[in-house]
Parts: structure tokens; C-alpha cells; sequence
């Protein structure tokens, strides 16, 4: 098979062990980059995304953030998939008792209820400042402009999370994505969408490429979809059992160069 475009998670994937792109992971992309397109796919907002496009040198590629919900081309929003903004209401009104650090998404708006050790873990994480407004201030700014959640992300100790998952898969059955990548992490996306729906969606409205053409990376729960359902889905050493299960390959670990050592022996790129 001929395989004709490349799409890559970030975090756990394609980062180092200090959360950056290794050079050999820059030169390799670098190296690609006219002979096929590079396409970055994470849950992160767009702002978390754009300054490791500009590494990579692959600027004026499409970007899928939110795990789908949001993806841009050319800078311009072509698909956007919100949760509802009854749901988002529900779930804040549902955590006043517990206080549980909500963190709430829209294209590049992120907003925190306060700076805490949460908020403080993403910014290293993501590289990206938040702004500080409650979670009723937000409702109350989006209900008037009728946006709901690209993305939230609640974070607190593991009964609040449990907590939380309980009551919107009761509550909203069917109707969300609930992704568990640790004991204290939930986050929460429209269950209309998935990495997998996203490709699709660009392979068909963008690059008239199709999905079994298709290289996708990953490691987590939310890219399960997505290796299995692309032409070569490889799951990088470090990567969660379910997606080691789907992977038609495992190649090394992130923080190993795992996508750039897959890369070069697929198309024999030197560094």
C-alpha cells in the first residue's frame, strides 16, 4: 500500500520526555513534508498546537483539535462539534457541592475556575495560559453568545472524578465521549465525534485521499477509533493495552522516537 498522509496524537506519542519534540522527530517530519502531509490530531485547542506545527515546519496543514471537535484549516474553523450547553450546565451545577476543578474549552478559549496545581500541570503541559473566570461566569457569557464546550476537562481527586462520570453516563447515556487517561483526569467530548470522524472528514473534503491510504499514531484511550480504523495504525511502545490490541504496529515509545523511527523505515528518511 501507498500510504499518502500521516496523522499524529501529541501528548504520549510524539513528545519527548520533557514534552517537546526531539530534533530527530523535527528533522524526520522536516525531511517528509513534500513528499506527503503531516497532520496533527490531539485533544488539545488549537493555541497548544500551532507552536509545535511551526517546529515541525508543517504550518499550512489542517489541525484537528479537541479529539475532532474542532478543526481548522487554513486558520478557518471547517467543522466544529460542540457539547450542548444543557449538558455543561448540568454538570456544573452538579459539582458545586464538590468543587472539582472544571476546566471549560472553546476554540481558543480556556478557561479556569482559579490557578490551582490543575491549572498549573496543563500550562507545562500545553505551554498555554488560561483565563481565570468561574465556571457560572463562563455559562453565563456563553448562554448569551450560544456556545457550548469544545472540550471540558475536570481534574480532583479520584471519587469526584468518579463522581462526575457516574453522573453524566447516567444522566447523558450516549450522548458523550468520557475518557479516563488516570484516576484523576476526566474529559469530557461530544460522543458525535471521535479523531477517526475527523479524519474521515478531511480525507474527504480536503485531500480526496482515502482512509485505508492513511497512517495514524497514538497511545491513549481516545485513539483507540483511530488505529484501528486507518489503513496502518501503529501504537507507540508506551501506549495503553487497548490500543497495543488494535495497532497493526507497535513501535517505540514516545520519549524513544517512536514516530520518527517508525517514519524513517517506512520511507526510508535519513535524519
Amino acid at each position: 500500500m501507498a500510504y499518502k498522509i500521516v496523522f499524529s496524537d501529541i501528548d504520549g506519542t510524539l513528545l519527548n520526555h520533557d514534552r517537546e519534540l526531539s530534533l530527530a522527530t523535527i528533522s524526520t517530519i522536516k525531511n517528509l513534508k513534500n513528499k506527503l502531509p503531516f497532520v496533527l490530531i490531539s485533544a488539545r485547542m488549537p493555541s497548544a498546537m500551532r507552536h509545535l506545527q511551526a517546529d515541525l515546519d508543517i504550518e499550512e496543514q489542517p489541525i484537528i483539535c479537541y479529539n475532532g471537535g474542532l478543526i481548522l484549516v487554513n486558520g478557518q474553523a471547517v467543522s466544529s462539534t460542540e457539547i450542548p450547553f444543557n449538558i455543561l450546565e448540568n454538570l456544573c451545577d452538579f459539582n458545586k457541592s464538590m468543587n472539582c476543578h472544571l476546566s471549560l474549552y472553546n476554540s481558543d478559549e480556556w478557561y479556569v475556575p482559579e490557578y490551582d496545581q490543575w491549572a498549573a500541570r496543563e500550562v507545562n503541559n500545553t505551554k498555554v495560559k488560561p483565563e481565570i473566570k468561574s465556571n457560572n461566569e463562563v455559562l453565563s457569557t456563553w448562554k448569551e453568545t450560544n456556545k457550548g464546550a469544545h472540550k471540558i476537562m475536570a481534574m480532583g481527586d479520584e471519587a469526584h472524578i468518579d463522581k462526575i462520570k457516574d453522573y453524566l453516563s447516567e444522566n447523558f447515556p450516549g450522548q458523550l465521549h468520557l475518557y479516563r487517561s488516570k484516576a484523576t483526569y476526566l474529559e469530557i467530548a461530544n460522543k458525535e465525534i471521535s479523531k477517526l470522524t475527523a479524519i474521515k472528514f478531511l480525507l474527504d473534503n480536503h485531500f480526496n485521499i482515502k482512509t485505508e491510504e492513511t497512517i495514524a499514531f497514538g497511545d491513549n484511550y481516545n485513539d483507540v477509533e483511530m488505529i484501528k480504523g486507518v489503513g496502518m495504525g501503529i501504537a507507540v511502545g508506551n501506549a495503553r493495552k487497548e490500543v497495543l490490541e488494535v495497532a497493526n504496529i507497535v513501535t517505540q515509545s514516545g520519549k524513544e522516537d517512536g514516530v520518527a523511527n517508525s517514519l524513517q523505515e517506512l520511507f526510508k528518511t535519513q535524519v
